[in-house]
């Protein structure tokens, strides 16, 4: 299904796979923006469950521009990401994963923070984490800490090497795509990144792409609902050895990207690797596995993780010694 409107200031890309039971709330939160310059794009990745009877309940809407149901699964859901982004006609992008919700002024602040600084390649906002039903959970991913005290306006912007270097070098801060818009044009020449070829960590592999084209703004307001259960792929990933592979694949291609990074930085990021690993309970074989693609890939060994841990031992006593958290802007 296919409609033909004129073109929108944003391009909003629902990917679902068997999300059915939290479809038709997520398609509200976004038909109900206060900002309604949006074309809405569907599409379903051969859902075996009531995905594809609920989409077709919206295919009237004047938003929605495309309505594209897969035959078969692509296994990965970045695969879906760049059907989409092929998709898309708007300035701007948002992937509002089709398990979350938003804020109904999500894109209103969003866009408006966007159209003030041309600079900005990517913008995301607070989460709020809530559970399969929908209650919100006490756990916080955002840990603005001293940035969002000392920011009145509600939001701080970066150069997008520098937050690459200090924030998304250790790990993806841009936790959830729904929390995030991001200019269109920062697509140009990457629609062949080995990002959408991943299964668990692609998301922090584009970002890093995307924040590499320009500036970063994290906006100190919660305007997201990321929702966790045992199904997502969040919750998969925790417990596949593969996630850990990808993790090394996107710090090696950011090393690569930020020459400057400094060995000392490496040497600690290789140690958090080497801990990560240690601390899987069970699956020798795996574990024998992982540490031998961390050092093929990045050299890391047991040495880079007792160089690590000395070095967060010394960092209670010495309050300017780097570590991960402090490193972050």
């Amino acid at each position: 299904m296919e409609q033909i409107s004129q073109r929108r200031m944003v391009s909003v890309i629902i990917p679902n796979y068997n999300y059915a039971r939290f479809l038709d709330e997520r398609i509200e939160s976004i038909l109900n923006q206060s900002f309604q310059d949006f074309e809405l794009i569907l599409l379903d990745d051969a859902s075996t469950d009531d995905s594809k009877v609920i989409f077709r309940h919206y295919e009237h809407s004047s938003h929605i521009t495309h309505i594209c149901i897969n035959s078969v699964n692509s296994g990965s859901p970045f695969v879906q990401w760049e059907k989409g982004f092929q998709l898309a006609t708007g300035k701007y992008i948002w992937i509002a994963e089709s398990d979350d919700l938003s804020d109904l002024l999500f894109l209103e602040k969003m866009v408006a923070l966007m159209e003030r600084d041309e600079g900005i390649s990517v913008c995301f906002s607070g989460s709020i984490l809530i559970d399969d039903n929908g209650q919100a959970l006490v756990q916080d991913e955002d840990l603005w800490g001293k940035n969002k005290s000392k920011n009145n306006d509600g939001y701080a912007i970066f150069g997008g090497i520098d937050y690459i270097k200090h924030n998304l070098y250790w790990k993806n801060y841009i936790y959830n795509a729904s929390a995030v818009l991001f200019r269109k044009d920062c697509l140009s020449g990457m629609m062949n990144s080995s990002c959408f070829k991943m299964r668990f960590c692609g998301d922090w592999l584009f970002w890093v792409e995307i924040a590499s084209q320009g500036k970063v703004a994290e906006v100190y307001q919660k305007l997201n609902q990321f929702r966790q259960h045992e199904q997502s792929t969040t919750a998969r990933a925790r417990v596949s050895g593969q996630n850990i592979i990808e993790d090394m694949d996107v710090v090696k291609q950011i090393e690569r990207k930020i020459p400057n990074l400094g060995c000392y930085r490496k040497m600690l990021r290789r140690g958090i690797f080497y801990k990560k690993i240690k601390r899987i309970e069970g699956c020798r074989s795996m574990k024998k596995r992982l540490y031998g693609g961390l050092k093929e890939s990045l050299g890391g060994d047991v040495g880079s993780y007792l160089a690590e841990r000395f070095n967060k031992n010394l960092s209670f006593i010495f309050p300017w010694i780097l570590t991960a958290s402090r490193d972050r802007m």
